[in-house]
């Protein structure tokens, strides 16, 4: 791939709501059309809002008519050197014919009219737009001294097309490497040149047209609400060292790719960076129309892993949603809601208390140290062991569980905080939760208070008929179906007494047990939160 190297990205600022600064970078890549199967050189220009693909254009910066999209262009034939030029490509192999090679102080060169990348439309009048490698390579053989080339710079010139002179292609014979479009044609179109001089280069006349090789926009995706995916189409494998970013209009870059795992992890946590600090001042804008018991605490993309029912070797599917953490749920979103009307839409609505976060898989090299690495966007060169993604589950009521992934292990550990900041925040803003439930015959009320601890009491008269604190939970066991078995130690004698109850949804329960005791242990130890943050083994503290 003709990819330079690495351009270290400047800092424009380090918001205090982000865990890593925001980058300005631009640097080379290669953009995969997967309708075409051909790659193509493109420069990426990284701001703080937008992202912006550029391909090389041949303009005109002097003279003629800048909005023409092709040049003619008459050469003289050398005695030496010939028309100092190299082409490529064939309509047998569904691709133009460009010049591969232009030869310094040559009759090509000279004319400062001709450009590697210009794909051959005419010979001497003659449309060779569907013409295969060996009929252009004899024309221009037999043109006579006087040859008139019409050509149109090709944006989208296939990258292998654009190799150097005496690149590797399919055949070393120099006899059929005359009508191999891999190969460049200029031995047979030229002579060797390398046992004569060249000729004198003259000046083109001032009243000619000038043109120059420039990088123009082509593709400007603004990155609020955008989302990165690695992921092929219509599978759930990850692409090596690439990726496409989505604007939230439906615009796309098309697959980037990378020459290194490093570089491209650069590219990604850079876009990631700029997306996240953008969503965060979305988030901001947003609580102002909110009430302070109804904030976003987080919102993003995340892909979403579907077991195939169908499929016999239980291969998995995968689909984007959108996330959002507000007010006492969790919302599981088609798009980013753009409106107030767009949260009544969601798929689906969960109560934080009764949700579980768990880390599904976190594989990192065993050789790879990243604390300061990955986890502020800096180069590193390790990799995702085979490739499995940053996941995590979200455990639910009736032992449903949802499946997504993120990007980045940056990423991860936005989401990991963000579900313990909103489950602890509800905790602390409804105090205390109520469920039915029946034991031997009687139908109770279970009561989870933050401050009071367990109790139970008859539904009717609300009679107490016990009551223990959090710290007296000494354990606990269940049927994995409704009935579950609390185990508390008496404050008195010492003794452990058992509880057993039946719910409706033991599942729910159970999660909102723990979210009140997590609750509560982080209102008495904070550093509690970070010692049990799985991420943080791997990603420093936040």
């Amino acid at each position: 791939m003709n990819v330079a190297g690495k351009h270290q990205p400047d800092i424009i600022e380090r918001p205090a709501s982000l865990l890593v600064p925001t980058w300005t970078k631009s640097g080379l890549a290669l953009v995969y059309n997967e309708d075409s199967g051909n790659t193509y050189d493109i420069r990426l220009k990284l701001s703080k809002e937008m992202l912006t693909l550029q391909k090389q254009d041949v303009v005109c910066v002097h003279g003629g008519d800048p909005h023409l999209n092709h040049r003619t262009v008459v050469l003289r034939r050398q005695p030496t050197g010939g028309l100092g030029l190299s082409i490529k490509g064939g309509a047998e192999h569904k691709v133009p014919v460009v010049i591969s090679k232009i030869f310094k102080d040559q009759v090509a060169d000279q004319t400062g009219m001709l450009f590697i990348g210009d794909a051959m439309l005419q010979v001497n009048g003659i449309n060779v737009e569907k013409c295969t490698h060996e009929e252009v390579v004899h024309l221009l053989r037999t043109a006579g001294d006087e040859v008139t080339l019409t050509v149109r710079y090709l944006r989208e010139a296939p990258a292998f097309l654009k190799l150097p002179l005496g690149s590797p292609g399919p055949s070393s014979d120099d006899s059929s490497r005359a009508s191999s479009p891999l190969f460049d044609s200029g031995l047979h179109l030229n002579g060797n040149s390398s046992n004569t001089a060249p000729s004198s280069p003259s000046s083109p006349s001032a009243n000619e047209p000038k043109y120059e090789k420039r990088w123009v926009d082509a593709v400007s995706l603004p990155l609020a609400m955008a989302r990165v995916s690695r992921h092929k189409a219509g599978s759930h494998k990850l692409r090596s060292n690439s990726f496409e970013v989505f604007a939230l209009d439906g615009s796309c870059t098309n697959v980037l790719q990378f020459c290194t795992a490093a570089e491209s992890t650069d590219w990604l946590q850079a876009i990631s960076t700029n997306i996240n600090d953008l969503t965060h001042e979305n988030i901001k804008m947003a609580n102002q129309g909110f009430s302070p018991d109804d904030q976003i605490i987080h919102m993003g993309w995340v892909c979403e892993h579907l077991q195939s029912l169908q499929s016999s070797d239980a291969s998995q599917t995968h689909s984007y949603k959108f996330l959002a953490l507000k007010g006492s749920s969790l919302y599981v979103l088609r798009s980013p809601p753009v409106s107030m009307s767009d949260w009544a839409q969601a798929e689906a609505t969960f109560n934080l208390c009764e949700v579980l976060f768990k880390v599904h898989k976190l594989w990192i090299a065993e050789d790879c140290w990243i604390q300061a690495k990955l986890y502020l966007g800096l180069q590193q060169d390790c990799e995702l062991r085979d490739n499995e993604p940053f996941c995590f589950n979200v455990l639910v009521g009736h032992g449903q569980s949802h499946s997504f992934s993120v990007e980045l292990g940056s990423d991860l550990a936005l989401w990991e905080k963000a579900f313990q900041r909103a489950v602890f925040a509800e905790v602390r803003r409804v105090g205390s939760k109520t469920y039915m439930c029946s034991s031997h015959g009687r139908i109770l009320c279970f009561t989870i208070d933050f401050d009071a601890g367990f109790s139970c009491s008859e539904s009717i008269s609300k009679k107490i008929l016990w009551r223990y604190k959090f710290s007296q939970l000494k354990g606990s066991s269940d049927d994995g179906k409704t009935r579950v078995k609390l185990l508390f130690q008496n404050s008195e004698n010492k003794q452990i007494e058992m509880k057993e109850l039946e719910f409706a949804n033991l599942t729910a329960v159970l999660h909102c047990i723990h979210s009140f005791i997590a609750a509560k242990v982080a209102s008495v130890d904070p550093v509690f939160v970070n010692n049990q943050s799985i991420t943080r083994k791997y990603m420093g503290n936040s």
